[in-house]
C-alpha cells in the first residue's frame, strides 16, 4: 500500500461582524476551539463590536457530530469544526496555513493593511491554529493573544521566526481545567528559555472565553494606537 496526496478545492466558511465597508482602525482575525462552530464563537465578541474594528472569524475545515451516539444523526444533532487531528496531521496544518493566507488576502484586497492595526487571537485548539498561521504563512499580526492554550512546541524551540517579534498575551482563566498550574508554569519555562516576550492576564472563570477580559484587551490597543499617532 501506497499513501499519495492530491490537492483539492474546498469551501471554506467564515464570518465577521463590523463594517464591511469603510474605514476601521483594526482588524481582528480569530481562530475557535476544538468541536466549536464559527457562529457560536463569534458571539463572543459582539462586546467589541462597536464600529471601530473588523472582525474575521474563520471556522476550521473539518466538521464532526459532537455527540457520542452511534446510528444516524438527526437535525438536531450537535456539530463541531475542528482545525486538525493527529492523522495526517502535517497535511492538514498545511492545508489550513494556506486557508488562512487566502482569507488575509482576501480581507486585504479591499483594504490598505498599513492603515489598520492587526490583531489574531486564538482560543483553546485555535491557539495553535493562529501561531502556526503566523510563523508559516505570509500573514503577519502587531498583536497576538493566545487564549486558554499553548504555543506548538515546535514553534518555541524553532529557530526565531515571526512570533518572536509579535507582542503576545496569554489569557487564562483561574479555573481552567486545560491549563493546570504545572502546565502553565512548564510553557513559561519553554518561552522564557527560547527568548519570547509575553505579558498574562487573568480572570476569574475556566476554560472559555471572558467578556469583560475580552473588551479590556480591545480598549489596550485602542490606547496603543492613540498613543502611535501623536
Amino acid at each position: 500500500m501506497i499513501e499519495h496526496h492530491i490537492s483539492v478545492t474546498r469551501t471554506a466558511r467564515y464570518v465577521t461582524l463590523g463594517p464591511s465597508h469603510g474605514a476601521v482602525s483594526q482588524v481582528w482575525f480569530a481562530c475557535h476551539g476544538y468541536g466549536q462552530l464559527v457562529a457560536d464563537f463569534a458571539r463572543n465578541f459582539a462586546p467589541i463590536d462597536d464600529g471601530s474594528r473588523l472582525i474575521v472569524l474563520p471556522e476550521a475545515l473539518s466538521r464532526f457530530y459532537t455527540d457520542q451516539t452511534t446510528g444516524r444523526h438527526g437535525a438536531h444533532a450537535k456539530v463541531g469544526a475542528t482545525w486538525m487531528t493527529r492523522e495526517d496531521r502535517l497535511a492538514e496544518i498545511g492545508d489550513y496555513v494556506t486557508y488562512l493566507d487566502a482569507l488575509y488576502d482576501a480581507v486585504f484586497a479591499e483594504r490598505d493593511r498599513a492603515r489598520v492595526e492587526v490583531v489574531a487571537l486564538g482560543f483553546s485548539q485555535g491557539v495553535a491554529s493562529v501561531t502556526r498561521w503566523l510563523a508559516r504563512g505570509r500573514a503577519r499580526a502587531d498583536r497576538l493573544i493566545v487564549w486558554g492554550g499553548s504555543i506548538p512546541a515546535e514553534l518555541v524551540t524553532h529557530e526565531r521566526h515571526a512570533l518572536h517579534a509579535t507582542p503576545l498575551t496569554f489569557v487564562l482563566g483561574s479555573r481552567d481545567e486545560l491549563a493546570t498550574e504545572g502546565v502553565r508554569a512548564e510553557h513559561r519555562g519553554q518561552l522564557d528559555a527560547a527568548g519570547f516576550r509575553y505579558e498574562v492576564v487573568g480572570f476569574e472563570g475556566g476554560h472559555r472565553m471572558d467578556n469583560v477580559t475580552l473588551a479590556t484587551l480591545a480598549s489596550q490597543n485602542e490606547s496603543r494606537r492613540d498613543k502611535n499617532t501623536l
